[in-house]
């Protein structure tokens, strides 16, 4: 099956998952931080303490999703739908009207819980049970709805403050949310996808079917997450902090926010190339290598201080994005199965999403301390490029334990 028949018998499933992590966007830090400023400044908080508000409301969230998340193995895509997107348009009200800074601890906590973490889950989940031997297209497929949003809502927000201010760009990031994302997606996967005879056969040795009980209890599980929760902490880090880089550097906003059609122009070249690859290869075979750009990313952007380097980051960070992005969705799967697929999701997302809360709150304390932000930039790409090397251990130790396994045992130990 070629690629393009692959989209065209699959299409609505494929659309409904892209609408899901598009929309996600509302609640992604790189979308929130453009608030940064106006919070910041009505609230009275410095940047420590703005990132320490953004820390505690994104940590509830992530102590909030595995226990939420698993309602994906319980109710259909399209039920949950219509919980999640009209308690994300709420956040976005709630942004708007916020006055207290209660009130802003518990809107970021919904935008987080509900746009990063539920949002994204639901999607790749979904692409994770539906597809088999043709996941890794499905998840790139799907993936390249937040290489979207990256490109477009930055510019569309920043056009919208000037025109009606922040606060009421936030009631259109609501009506967009209730009157285009919520009847898409439920129309677009109204009956779910099931396997079907022309499918192919997946290429991967079958795995059995862990509960989370037993990931939770495997070893490899966190060492994976050494590698897992980088992109995430340092791309919510350097966006969170974008303004703040802006002024440091004597950059322009405007210029650094087109910056991101370059990053998502690379995350969605990629994230297709990730999705081939790891249909013929596996995605464990990806694992050394995809944090590999983002280190060098982290090590332009903090050695330069030219406005040039602000696009080779988002060029090399876009290339890491395209691959993690992709692989993180065919990962666990590949490796744990899909009978409790989203209650395994859910405790993955949620160790990424309590990564994404660090960086904001750590590195704003380090900045109020007079710690440079270029030189954490340079650490963190250092930190990529030694666990890099980490993964290939890992990749071995996943091979040789799939090597063990065969399906009659699988069958034996679940009896």
């Amino acid at each position: 099956m070629t690629f393009f028949s692959f989209l065209r018998d699959n299409a609505r499933w494929l659309a409904g998952g892209l609408m899901f992590t598009f929309f996600s966007s509302f609640g992604q830090t790189f979308f929130i931080s453009l608030s940064a400023g106006s919070i910041r400044e009505e609230y009275g908080l410095t940047h420590g303490g703005f990132g320490v508000i953004y820390m505690i409301a994104t940590l509830g969230s992530a102590l909030t999703l595995p226990y939420l998340g698993q309602i994906v193995d319980r109710y259909s895509v399209r039920k949950v739908a219509l919980i999640i997107v009209p308690m994300l348009a709420l956040a976005a009200v709630s942004m708007a009207f916020s006055v207290h800074v209660v009130q802003l601890v518990v809107t970021i906590y919904m935008l987080r819980l509900f746009g990063q973490g539920m949002m994204t889950h639901t999607a790749f989940t979904a692409m994770g049970r539906w597809f088999s031997a043709q996941r890794g297209r499905a998840i790139s497929v799907v993936t390249l709805g937040q290489n979207a949003g990256e490109a477009v809502f930055p510019l569309l927000f920043v056009a919208a403050v000037s025109w009606v201010g922040w606060r009421h760009s936030w009631l259109l990031a609501a009506a967009l949310l209730l009157v285009t994302a919520l009847p898409g997606i439920t129309l677009l996967i109204n009956a779910e996808r099931s396997p079907r005879s022309t499918d192919p056969q997946p290429r991967a040795a079958a795995v059995r079917d862990w509960t989370r009980a037993e990931v939770v209890r495997d070893p490899l599980f966190y060492v994976l997450l050494l590698g897992v929760m980088a992109p995430g902490f340092i791309g919510t880090t350097i966006f969170f902090h974008q303004v703040y880089l802006v002024e440091l550097r004597g950059w322009s906003l405007e210029v650094f926010a087109s910056s991101f059609t370059v990053m998502a122009f690379m995350t969605i070249t990629f994230a297709l190339v990730s999705g081939v690859l790891i249909d013929r290869f596996s995605g464990v075979a990806l694992l050394p290598g995809f944090l590999l750009p983002l280190g060098a990313a982290c090590l332009v952007l903090g050695s330069f201080e030219g406005q040039w380097s602000a696009f080779v980051f988002m060029a090399l960070l876009g290339l890491s994005y395209g691959f993690s992005s992709t692989l993180f969705g065919a990962l666990w799967p590949e490796i744990y199965g899909i009978r409790h697929l989203g209650s395994i999701r859910a405790l993955t997302v949620a160790v990424m999403v309590f990564s994404t809360a660090m960086g904001p709150g750590l590195t704003g304390y380090l900045i109020d301390h007079g710690v440079s932000y270029p030189a954490q930039i340079i650490t963190m790409g250092g930190y990529c490029l030694l666990i890099s090397m980490v993964m290939f251990y890992v990749a071995k130790q996943v091979r040789r334990r799939s090597a063990l396994f065969t399906p009659e045992v699988s069958t034996t130990a679940r009896v």
